[in-house]
């Protein structure tokens, strides 16, 4: 993830069609994501200096999971966090499975770590994007089994797309996504995904990541007609913006790891138009 001001963020944020009475949780859970995130990815800390910080935080979610005085490190994340948890009974292995996340990203790209095969990215996915579904989930009261499979292909797709969306950033970081199954699979050498270069196995590579993500998110977006008000209408615009920046990615031929595609305010329109003729 990046810049917490220009990155793309794979869930809502309190947004004005979230129901009023949980912006303040959403934002909560928010806040603890983006801040962690952070802590694993922004400034100049070392590896070792990350993973410390990393666990000082996970330090303090146990600590407002349990009421009790956190370090006082982060006291903008967690107290509104500890009265979110109290309040809605907040499921805190979910926000765990993030912190599991960030230390992973940390330690693979300290090592240069490769996903050997697509399975390793998905297993990512569990801790790295759907617990924040699932946490949504919760504040909306939906618990049942088939929503939250829903969710899970929802949530997946967007941490999938914007990995297909970040490929030149991610490269210049250190940090590899593409399986070196599905690498081999397609011909492609991780000098293929420099941003000098033209490679058209590269190009089919992207080409079928983003024939799955798009997939995965067909199949979830159902959910976003099955939760009623306000709540679904903000998911079907999380949906569309997935949805639409997959669009780009085709538009680019794929060749994400030379430019980097955006969505602007002309984008809005086109989102809305779909949101509106989503079908269960």
């Amino acid at each position: 993830m990046k810049n917490p001001v220009t990155h793309y963020e794979n869930f809502p944020v309190a947004s004005v069609l979230c129901p009023a009475h949980l912006r303040p949780a959403i934002a909560a859970i928010y806040h603890f994501a983006r801040t962690a995130d952070d802590l694993a990815d922004e400034g100049t800390a070392t590896p070792a200096e990350r993973l410390a910080a990393l666990a000082q935080f996970r330090q303090d979610l146990h600590a407002a999971a349990h009421q009790q005085p956190h370090s006082g490190r982060w006291p903008q994340v967690f107290e509104p966090l500890a009265a979110v948890i109290a309040q809605h009974a907040l499921p805190v292995p979910l926000l765990a499975d993030l912190l599991d996340a960030f230390e992973q990203d940390i330690r693979h790209t300290a090592s240069q770590h490769r996903y050997a095969v697509d399975d390793e990215l998905l297993d990512y996915c569990t801790r790295s994007a759907n617990p924040v579904g699932r946490l949504l989930l919760h504040l909306y009261g939906v618990t049942d089994e088939v929503s939250l499979a829903q969710s899970d292909l929802v949530c997946t797709a967007l941490q999938l797309i914007n990995f297909w969306q970040d490929v030149g950033v991610d490269v210049a970081r250190g940090r590899w996504y593409p399986s070196q199954q599905a690498m081999a699979q397609f011909g492609v050498t991780e000098a293929d995904l420099q941003p000098n270069r033209h490679s058209e196995n590269a190009r089919f590579l992207i080409a079928s990541y983003a024939s799955s993500a798009r997939s995965r998110m067909l199949k979830g977006s159902k959910l976003a007609c099955r939760i009623p008000g306000r709540a679904g209408w903000e998911l079907r615009l999380v949906v569309q913006g997935g949805l639409r920046i997959l669009d780009k990615i085709e538009a680019l031929d794929f060749a994400t790891w030379r430019t980097r595609p955006k969505l602007n305010a002309w984008d809005m329109p086109v989102m809305l138009w779909r949101a509106l003729w989503m079908r269960a």
